[in-house]
């Protein structure tokens, strides 16, 4: 019964979360507009399956996502574990003992980010728009290596108690100087799929290992450095996607030039 009640009130929550954005679709339909909605019984059944969903998934959130979230950074950072590994048995573990850590931060990153649906949107609606120019799973691809590389580093922050501004604005000077450099039609998608990222399927996970990190490495505290990982998971892919474009334009640029030498030559 506890289980039931605790669907029963968050679908509640999740009602008075979605009505605001109800009443203004259909306040603006029918008061600025003033045309009737077409195919009103398909909405409304439409927003009932997204009140659903959401609460389903919100369950799911309380009752998997971050408890299995914690349980792997605990069992990750466990010294008996991280000792067992090692060659030599030292009182300080460092930075460098976490491999698994990172590697497990990556795989994170890199696996929610490729099932997240609103990359899948993005990147379905730029490969449409660019007339298939634009690679939709070369791009999906980009947007999650991006995320793995932020997420580990951000792993290492944690585990190193470095400042987390040092590494927002380093990363950004990186992406304003990419800017300059990379093809225009890429620059507007690549700073979308920043925010796309930190999405439904990423962040619950993302933030929960974050959390499980700082609550179980000695000398962390999970409000100050617990958080933060998400801005990783943010930042990246505006880089990783900007650095596909650049590779990609090379690498047809050198094409191109082959292709023409070689048409010389025959003459």
């Amino acid at each position: 019964m506890t289980f039931v009640a605790e669907i029963f009130f968050i679908t509640l929550a999740t009602i008075k979360d979605v009505l605001p954005i109800v009443l203004i679709i259909f306040g603006f339909q029918f008061f600025v507009i003033k045309r009737p909605l077409p195919n009103m019984k398909k909405v409304v059944i439409g927003i009932l399956y997204v009140i659903l969903g959401l609460s389903f998934f919100l369950v799911g959130l309380e009752e998997a996502l971050f408890p299995l979230g914690r349980l792997m950074a605990q069992q990750l950072t466990d010294p008996a574990f991280i000792r067992a590994g090692l060659d030599s048995v030292s009182e300080v573990l460092q930075w460098s003992d976490y491999t698994w850590v990172y590697i497990f931060a990556a795989a994170i990153g890199f696996s929610t980010t490729i099932a997240e649906p609103s990359l899948i949107a993005v990147a379905i609606m730029a490969n449409n728009v660019s007339g298939g120019s634009i690679n939709a799973r070369g791009l999906r691809v980009a947007v999650a290596i991006g995320v793995a590389a932020g997420i580990a580093l951000g792993a290492y922050r944690i585990i190193s108690g470095t400042p987390l501004h040092y590494y927002i604005i380093a990363g950004y000077i990186i992406v304003i100087v990419q800017t300059f450099f990379a093809p225009r039609i890429i620059i507007g998608l690549a700073y979308d799929s920043g925010g796309v990222t930190t999405s439904t399927v990423t962040v619950p996970l993302v933030a929960a290992l974050g959390l499980g990190l700082a609550s179980t490495i000695p000398g962390r505290n999970p409000l100050l450095d617990g958080f933060g990982l998400i801005a990783f998971a943010s930042l990246f892919p505006i880089m990783s996607v900007m650095f596909y474009a650049q590779i990609s334009e090379w690498i047809a640029h050198r094409k191109s030039n082959n292709s023409a030498t070689q048409d010389n030559g025959g003459e």
